[in-house]
């Protein structure tokens, strides 16, 4: 591995907030980022990809390589949690197992956004497509989850009220899948003119926003970390050896669906990372007795910043090797 790429990454401004963020909780700071700021930082994160990318969309000629990325992409969210399942299963109830297993085959939208900061670093660039890709990978993962868990949960673990087809329209409808599409659309639609009215607050501030996003984020993995660790070892290495196991396979595998070194680089990177927001969410309907305390550290304290310190350089070392 490229040994600079490594430190560059570590000292990645957004990356070292994240790591502040860590050692204020260590040090019993009071600092904190109040919750309804940290909701719209989220809000405005999703807004500014999703206009983006549709953006790019836009300028973009369609092929059908971003008909391949979408089928890849799409493909990755059902394999990951079928597979993945099985290995958890051998340890945690199919409610858990399901459960983690729907996080790991969906994405996370904050993951996506340090890997877009991670590629500006290498002046490496993206196609906009891969915005649409991110955002269908949510809902696939989820309904896999939630028919696993019903196929082999020998007692009614899941809510019997909740119908398949009301767990996939709440994971269309959720708030992050459903802005991330509309602003997808949205910059697709607007005219150059029209999106150079918003650039200073689409493009210019983006950066800085991403900051304090993962400073926060680093708060929230400090008060996590400790009490996840108390579950034992299984879940632990698991949240750090699987994710870049999935990173590494499906960074060699991009290779046949596109020769886009920044696209191949997203689309390991998605198939790393983990949901905590939209499969929690899905989770606690479908699946109440599914421990949310069990697998949402594992993706936001141990996955995430395993991505985004050592993961992200292994993957694109891979790329350019493969």
């Amino acid at each position: 591995m490229n040994l600079d790429l490594l430190i560059d990454n570590l000292k990645n401004p957004a990356l070292l907030f994240f790591i502040l963020g860590i050692i204020a909780v260590r040090l019993k700071s009071d600092l904190a980022i109040p919750e309804n700021s940290s909701k719209f930082i989220s809000l405005y994160l999703l807004f500014a990809i999703g206009f983006k990318g549709g953006q790019e969309l836009a300028h973009s000629e369609f092929s059908m390589e971003i008909i391949y990325c979408i089928i890849f992409g799409l493909s990755t969210a059902v394999l990951i949690p079928i597979i993945t399942f099985f290995i958890l299963k051998k340890k945690l109830s199919v409610s858990n197992a399901g459960a983690i297993a729907a996080a790991y085959g969906s994405v996370s939208a904050v993951t996506f956004v340090t890997a877009i900061s991670f590629l500006e670093l290498q002046d490496i660039t993206f196609n906009g497509h891969m915005v649409a890709v991110m955002a269908l990978m949510e809902a696939p993962a989820i309904i896999v989850g939630v028919v696993l868990i019903r196929m082999f949960s020998s007692k009614k673990e899941t809510d019997a009220s909740q119908s398949l087809g009301s767990i996939i329209k709440h994971s269309f409808t959720n708030g992050s899948v459903l802005l991330i599409l509309g602003s997808l659309v949205i910059g697709f639609l607007a005219s150059d003119e029209q999106a150079l009215g918003i650039k200073p607050f689409t493009n210019d501030l983006f950066k800085g926003f991403l900051a304090i996003f993962l400073l926060d984020m680093g708060i929230v993995c400090g008060k996590k970390l400790k009490d996840f660790l108390k579950n034992g070892a299984f879940t632990t290495v698991f949240a750090i050896v699987v994710p870049l196991i999935n990173g590494i396979i499906f960074a060699c595998l991009s290779g046949f669906f596109t020769q886009n070194i920044g696209d191949r680089f997203m689309l390991a990177v998605l198939a790393a990372s983990a949901s905590y927001i939209a499969v929690p969410a899905a989770m606690k309907i479908a699946v109440p007795k599914a421990n949310p305390g069990i697998f949402i550290p594992m993706a936001l304290a141990i996955t995430f910043p395993v991505n985004i310190t050592i993961g992200m350089p292994i993957y694109m070392f891979v790329i350019m090797s493969c």
